[in-house]
């Protein structure tokens, strides 16, 4: 009997670690398909964040290709446009780069380009814009002026033609009527427009203006001024309304006048306007 107790207590033995091994094997696959499933379960929400993210970055870059695509296709701003100048410069430019400017003298026929040739003050005497020989030349200042109009006083010349054009009509301004009833000469030039005033249309002699008066000395402008307005003439007009001092910048036109080869007949305004 003692001896098959021991048995049957062995064997009991034998079954309660065959009981215990099955048992730490249950328990070991459980923790293992739990450890894959955690595993599984991460790596999915490895997968979720990195879509995320790949869609928030997709995103921004759609949002910033859309910010540029719209600065790209938005109408530049349009850029504070010049004075309205109705002269097309660049195509006088490119016929003749001498030309620089536009007069205007409203009321007469005078409507002309300007031109100065430097070191050739008598080129445009008889040249037209195309710088062929013609009698009748074209508008012009000489280089004792520049070309900016910020002279005390700049002198434009032009013919006495028979057929009206040049600075024909300038002799309008002879008549007294006239002379009251226009007063306004329009200069254009690519940059600006400057508009002077008329006070002054008398008959002169034919001395050369800026090298017979300094006008950079206000004294010299101020005799000047005074001088001119002593001159007795029947056909000389001063509008005394209009003051003007050496501090201005006067414009001078200047045209001959018929059988007077000693004479020349001048208008001359105040800038008013730039």
């Amino acid at each position: 009997m003692s001896k098959l107790k021991k048995m049957i207590t062995a064997a009991m033995i034998a079954m309660f670690v065959l009981v215990c091994a099955a048992a730490c094997s249950q328990q070991t696959a459980k923790e293992t398909t739990q450890t894959a499933e955690q595993e599984y379960e991460m790596g999915q929400e490895t997968v979720s964040a990195r879509e995320s993210e790949g869609a928030t970055t997709l995103g921004t870059q759609t949002a910033l290709d859309a910010e540029s695509e719209g600065a790209t296709s938005a109408e530049p701003e349009t850029a504070e446009q010049p004075a309205d100048i109705p002269v097309d410069f660049a195509a006088l430019q490119e016929q003749n780069p001498e030309v620089y400017a536009w007069l205007n003298v409203p009321g007469t026929k005078i409507d002309y380009p300007v031109a100065q040739r430097f070191g050739d003050n008598e080129f445009y005497l008889h040249h037209n814009i195309n710088g062929e020989y013609e009698f009748a030349g074209m508008i012009y200042t000489e280089d004792w002026n520049v070309k900016d109009f910020s002279d005390p006083n700049t002198i434009i010349y032009g013919h006495n033609m028979k057929n009206d054009t040049m600075f024909t009509t300038l002799h309008y301004f002879e008549d007294r009527e006239f002379f009251d009833g226009h007063r306004d000469v329009i200069i254009y030039t690519p940059e600006k427009v400057l508009r002077y005033e008329i006070f002054a249309a008398y008959p002169y002699d034919d001395r050369h203006l800026m090298v017979s008066f300094d006008f950079w000395n206000r004294e010299t402008f101020s005799d000047y001024l005074a001088q001119i307005k002593e001159i007795r003439d029947m056909k000389a007009y001063f509008n005394e309304d209009v003051q003007v001092t050496a501090d201005d910048r006067i414009l001078t036109l200047s045209t001959c006048i018929s059988g007077q080869t000693d004479r020349r007949y001048l208008v001359q305004a105040v800038l008013r306007e730039e």
